[in-house]
């Protein structure tokens, strides 16, 4: 398994112990923080890697699933840097799915509305964007989508789930 966007490492108590990870970030600062972790969990298979998620140094078709979790707010282009997961990724008879825990722009007009408003100043301040529609993101980057979960009011934060549709086939409109 990938997973994209590492950050302090706060995901790898989590994983199961017989799971291979490979768990990526830009920053070295956050690698060394997720190494903290991954020290006081021995257990734990993960091998930490610094690395750019719009530009993967792994082969083609090397994972079974990707995760990342409040990521791609954050990536320049999250179109290619989906496009980057999709291609490590194998097919779905390999299982080929990605699974992401995101905070997007809101559903409700008035708010999404609100959100692009502040999203250039909250870039600014904070490298995040909060009006990202990371759901078309994830399709326009040539994933099916299978799931998306609205965890809050508003449809703010979202579980999505995806896979990569078999070679020959289009991806799926959700």
């Amino acid at each position: 398994m990938l997973e994209i966007g590492v950050g302090t490492g706060k995901n790898i108590p989590y994983y199961p112990e017989d799971l291979r990870v490979t768990a990526i970030d830009l920053s070295p600062g956050m690698l060394k923080r997720a190494c903290q972790v991954a020290n006081r969990h021995p257990e734990k298979k993960v091998t930490l890697r610094e690395m750019d998620a719009q530009a993967l140094d792994f082969d083609a078709n090397r994972f079974d699933d990707v995760v990342a979790t409040f990521v791609f707010c954050s990536v320049p282009d999250p179109v290619q840097g989906l496009c980057e997961a999709l291609r490590v990724t194998r097919s779905r008879k390999h299982s080929g799915r990605l699974h992401l825990l995101e905070h997007v722009r809101a559903s409700p007009p008035w708010l999404a509305r609100l959100m692009d408003v502040f999203d250039g100043p909250m870039h600014w301040l904070t490298g995040v964007h909060i009006a990202r529609r990371t759901v078309q993101n994830v399709q326009a980057a040539g994933w099916t989508v299978d799931d998306v979960s609205l965890l809050t009011w508003g449809d703010i934060y979202r579980r999505i789930t995806a896979h990569k549709p078999p070679e020959g086939e289009s991806p799926s409109t959700f």
